[in-house]
């Protein structure tokens, strides 16, 4: 197992519980944890008075609608991952009512081996609308942000990265954030991109017992990463794309989070892009790849007004302004390339 203590925290930034998110740390590229950001929440005064009591006010807010949850035997010790062969995963995906799910986690916290129990990033504003009523939402800049509930036990969530920008505000228990720069992508041997336990593409490096024969090169890895220790009331901001394990250390965690991007509501997510790329791009002979990448490079990464100025602005196309009429033009293109 690493020793998190030989793994550099993350930078901090103090602020009032509530305070306005300063321009710095919404632009910021490195994570930042924010202790006490969230520390006059009623859920957290809750939670520290006892898992029972926050539970009891979680279920005053829900939907009674029921939710998908992870469910792992003992055995698997609380690490959500794929079996022997990644053709499927350690664990099953369940449906239950909350209230069901909240008591499993109350009995199980006294057990010595427990089943593993996950409720992952379900829709806050959907299953509990009365949430925000007494835990003000995070201030992000976006009018619509994403909300993420995350309850569970003594649990991990292999190393992933995702998209959008993220705040994670730890509510109850306490989580373990070990955190890698976008940079590192091959030094932590993504698995496969289309068997994901959770929709993201995850490290196969187990960070609790790594094999180093197997995955050397993710020494390189563990010297660019960072860990973030959030106890209730802290808060985390993690830039997009930013690689992260998270350990749930309690036996009974909640946590909550805001996912927004900055970009246009139009813009694609580039994942497409990348998977339409394997398709076009990946088994081209090298030196067709290497004319793609100088083309990707022109139109794409190196872009400027001036690369293009050579046509009139008003025939530009996809080469000038976008915008949502743009957007749907290319999506019907693309549409009608994918279906012939």
């Amino acid at each position: 197992m690493v020793n998190t203590l030989d793994i550099p925290a993350c930078q901090t930034l103090q602020l009032s519980p509530g305070e306005a998110l300063p321009a710095a740390l919404l632009e910021s590229t490195v994570p930042v944890k924010l202790p006490s950001y969230i520390a006059h929440w009623q859920a957290v005064q809750l939670g520290i008075e006892s898992s029972e009591a926050l539970s009891k006010q979680i279920l005053t807010y829900y939907t009674g609608e029921a939710l998908g949850f992870f469910y792992g035997k003992p055995e698997i010790q609380g690490r959500f991952f794929y079996n022997d062969t990644l053709t499927g995963f350690n664990f099953d995906k369940v449906a239950a009512t909350l209230d069901t799910v909240l008591q499993r986690l109350h009995q199980e916290a006294n057990v010595a081996e427990p089943h593993s129990l996950f409720i992952g990033g379900t829709h806050l504003q959907h299953y509990l609308p009365g949430f925000e009523h007494h835990n003000p939402p995070v201030p992000v800049p976006h009018a619509q942000p994403r909300n993420g509930l995350w309850i569970g036990n003594q649990t991990r969530v292999a190393i992933h990265q995702d998209l959008p920008l993220n705040i994670a505000c730890c509510v109850a228990g306490s989580r373990r954030f070990t955190l890698f720069p976008p940079n590192q992508t091959a030094n932590l041997y993504i698995g496969p991109l289309d068997v994901t336990p959770s929709g993201q593409p995850v490290s196969l490096v187990d960070l609790h017992n790594i094999d180093y024969q197997k995955y050397p090169k993710f020494k390189t890895a563990l010297q660019h990463a960072q860990v973030a220790e959030l106890e209730p009331g802290d808060a985390l901001f993690i830039p997009s794309m930013w690689w992260h394990e998270v350990s749930a250390l309690a036996p009974f965690n909640v946590l909550v989070n805001y996912w927004w991007r900055t970009t246009p509501d139009y813009a694609d997510a580039p994942i497409n892009a990348l998977n339409h790329a394997l398709l076009a791009i990946a088994h081209l002979p090298d030196n067709e790849k290497q004319i793609w990448q100088d083309m990707f490079n022109h139109y794409v990464f190196e872009s400027t007004p001036a690369s293009h100025a050579h046509i009139p602005e008003y025939a530009r196309g996809p080469l000038g302004e976008m915008n949502d009429a743009m957007a749907r033009r290319l999506r019907s293109v693309l549409l009608q390339s994918l279906n012939r």
